[in-house]
């Protein structure tokens, strides 16, 4: 029996997963292990910077119509799912430089961009500015959801688990046990979230960009080995 395909990041970005999974000819197994909800926050002057820095896509889905008066700054994204939201908030220059924070800095550093506003999640990995002047805004929060009752529901027939951030990795190893985690495959949309799941599962490991493509590449090996 082929192994479905569990998949824990908020909606909409889960349902978005899932039909690429089910196009792929997989079972898709929907389970949020966050909730993704706007915060209060004060736009401030879009003259006083020359770069933004989008290290989720969430920050333009949930940021509200304030976000789209930053649209004629350059737009340094995480992934293709940030560049696509971007687009759509209005965004004419965007440049996609993932896998990470710490990436984008150093493509806007090496682009000569020293004023940046990075919109963002409440909870964020620290980064190295690199002496560029970041001001981080906060614009939406991922409370938790879901619990260790019900996961454990869905892992019944171990299902390949799709991890889309470390903060994910990190919940999804908080809420299974060490038994649980050796008979499930991980697959991790970059090597920082990769770190994050830490050990005991059956297998885990990266996919080389930080797609759902990638990911569901090495989903479909998995299920036919």
């Amino acid at each position: 029996m082929t192994r479905p395909v569990l998949i824990c990041r908020p909606h909409p970005g889960a349902d978005t997963t899932a039909k690429r999974v089910e196009t792929l000819g997989m079972d898709a197994i929907v389970y949020p292990l966050f909730s993704v909800e706007p915060l209060t926050w004060a736009a401030p002057a879009p003259e006083s910077f020359d770069a933004i820095m989008l290290t989720s896509a969430n920050a333009l889905r949930h940021g509200g119509d304030a976000v789209k008066q930053y649209a004629s700054l350059p737009a340094f994204a995480v992934g293709d799912a940030t560049a696509e939201a971007a687009e759509k908030a209005g965004f004419q220059d965007i440049r996609i430089c993932g896998p990470n924070a710490q990436a984008l800095i150093t493509s806007i550093h090496n682009a000569g961009y020293t004023n940046v506003l990075h919109l963002s999640g409440h909870h964020v990995r620290p980064y190295d500015p690199k002496g560029l002047n970041i001001v981080r805004l906060p614009v939406y929060h991922a409370a938790d959801a879901g619990d260790a009752a019900g996961l454990a529901a869905h892992l019944t027939h171990a299902p390949i688990v799709l991890v889309h951030s470390p903060r994910a990795g990190e919940r999804l190893v908080a809420l299974t046990t060490s038994e649980q985690r050796q008979s499930i495959p991980v697959i991790a949309i970059s090597g920082t979230a990769l770190e994050a799941c830490g050990g005991d599962w059956k297998s885990a490991q990266a996919a080389e960009e930080p797609s759902d493509a990638a990911m569901l590449a090495l989903a479909r090996q998995i299920c036919h080995t």
